[in-house]
């Protein structure tokens, strides 16, 4: 599984941000695969794509994984 480390600019981002940032999917790519159920949050489902993520969540879509950290 591929990791990668995204630094937060503040104090969160919000989850359709965050795979449109990290180049895991594109803005209508990111809405639908959020709405499907192909993204973890910290091991959960996730379909809200305006779900805040904070330094120490984890994401998953697909082979990728991509950390949030404080910036």
């Amino acid at each position: 599984m591929a990791i990668n480390d995204l630094a937060l600019r503040g104090d969160h981002i919000t989850l359709e941000a965050l795979l449109k940032a990290t180049g895991l999917a594109s803005g209508g790519a990111a809405k639908a695969l959020i709405a499907e159920g192909g993204v973890r949050v910290n091991g959960q489902v996730e379909t809200r794509r305006g779900r805040k993520l904070r330094a120490g969540d984890e994401v998953v879509v697909g082979e990728s994984c991509v950390r949030v950290q404080a910036g």
